[in-house]
């Protein structure tokens, strides 16, 4: 049995990847979020939930205890949450972590739509660039995930771009996330200790959903 801490289950991108894991046995799942209440209803087979907030060291590390991989779908305070998880991860020494971040944070997005998305989220890359800067500085097993602009289109459709490159499009499906997601935790050697832009392939600025 593989044992799956999801931090932030009631994360939309979250959502899509319980509806994966929890159809894989031979995964345990524990849930941790703020309020329960807001958890759609789901199958909880090999499941549990637990309330609480990443910013308190004592409620994650309860959480966290007997973890085989730690999967963090946060917002808000990104740099405290991150600081908090490598701590408690590296005191309970568990390895794998996978990490939703968001495109932008390396200047990396080009053209007209770098510019429309530095002035629409600019003010949220630094504490997400430290939030990845702290994991890869940290000697975890991570993978980062700097997501395209979500859409909630029910598809699997995405490429990878590597830290570094440019992204390569500009929207991307929760559920492709939430794929690959669960492609790592199927085989956590997949993307270890990379930090990748995921977007689908051939989606532009051009579309009326941007500009």
């Amino acid at each position: 049995m593989k044992n799956v801490l999801v931090l932030g289950a009631t994360g939309q991108i979250a959502q899509w990847a319980l509806d994966f894991l929890q159809k894989q046995p031979e995964i345990s799942l524990t849930l941790f979020l703020r309020d329960k209440n807001k958890l759609a209803p789901l199958p909880m087979t090999n499941t549990r939930i637990i309330e609480g907030d990443v910013l308190n060291i004592d409620q994650l590390t309860d959480a966290m205890k007997d973890q085989d991989v730690v999967y963090a779908n946060l917002a808000g305070d990104m740099e405290g949450h991150t600081q908090n998880i490598v701590t408690v991860m590296k005191t309970l020494n568990i390895q794998r972590l996978i990490s939703i971040n968001t495109l932008g944070i390396y200047d990396e997005v080009p053209g007209n739509f770098g510019e429309w998305n530095n002035k629409e989220i600019g003010e949220y890359f630094p504490p997400y660039r430290k939030s990845a800067d702290l994991i890869e500085s940290s000697n975890l097993d991570y993978t980062i995930i700097r997501a395209a602009w979500l859409t909630d289109e029910n598809e699997v459709d995405f490429e990878i771009t590597h830290k570094g490159d440019a992204f390569q499009g500009t929207v991307v499906s929760r559920k492709s996330v939430a794929y690959l997601v669960n492609q790592i935790i199927e085989n956590p050697k997949l993307h270890s200790k990379e930090n990748l832009g995921v977007s689908k392939p051939n989606s532009d600025a051009d579309k009326p959903y941007f500009m």
